[in-house]
């Protein structure tokens, strides 16, 4: 059972790297406010058994490397993820469905917090609502034409989605198919005052 958190109620070192609810300027000089609300988990394990859909763990979503913030590597817990994660996970969902194969989510391809050294607060990453994927299937997506192939499939999904083009210019990928419903953040109902 996911249990959600206030950042705002955080303790202070977990507030100064996930900095809820402050404001932050995207490339294009847009102004986002940050994630306020997160998901508490408590293990690695607890994240590997939270299905947040039939086929994607709570695990995938959120898996760093070094270039995280010492605190937030996942050898400490408890780990705290924006809620909107549940979103990118049904997003994800319905893009498996389509392609009719297994996703593979890179490491540091779901959420990255706001202090991660690859594009901290800036990337849409920080949001929890953007996913790198590398492989459907037995396709690594390392190429024009498969990048190509499942951008087109994934962009049919709605007019929410985006998904960055083939090509080694800033706000493309030559690796990895990028997926992102954009600046979403999530108020879960047991946080809301009920207005």
């Amino acid at each position: 059972m996911l249990r959600a958190i206030d950042g705002l109620h955080l303790r202070d070192e977990h507030r100064a790297l996930l900095r809820p609810c402050e404001s932050e300027m995207d490339i294009n000089g847009n102004v986002h406010r940050l994630p306020r609300f997160f998901y508490e988990i408590g293990s690695w394990e607890e994240a590997r058994e939270i299905r947040l859909t039939p086929h994607f763990s709570l695990a995938e979503l959120m898996l760093v490397d070094c270039r995280e913030a010492q605190l937030l590597l996942l050898s400490q817990f408890p780990h705290y993820v924006p809620c909107a994660i549940v979103l990118l996970a049904r997003l994800l969902e319905d893009f498996r469905r389509e392609v009719d194969s297994p996703v593979f989510i890179s490491a540091n391809g779901g959420y990255r917090s706001p202090a991660h050294q690859i594009g901290g607060a800036k990337s849409i990453h920080a949001w929890g609502t953007a996913a790198n994927i590398c492989r459907i299937g037995d396709t690594f997506l390392s190429d024009a034409k498969s990048i190509e192939k499942y951008r087109a499939i994934a962009a049919a999904l709605g007019p929410a989605v985006f998904v960055r083009p083939f090509g080694r210019e800033q706000g493309q990928t030559d690796d990895h198919l990028h997926i992102d419903i954009g600046y979403a953040s999530l108020t879960p109902r047991e946080c809301s005052d009920g207005s």
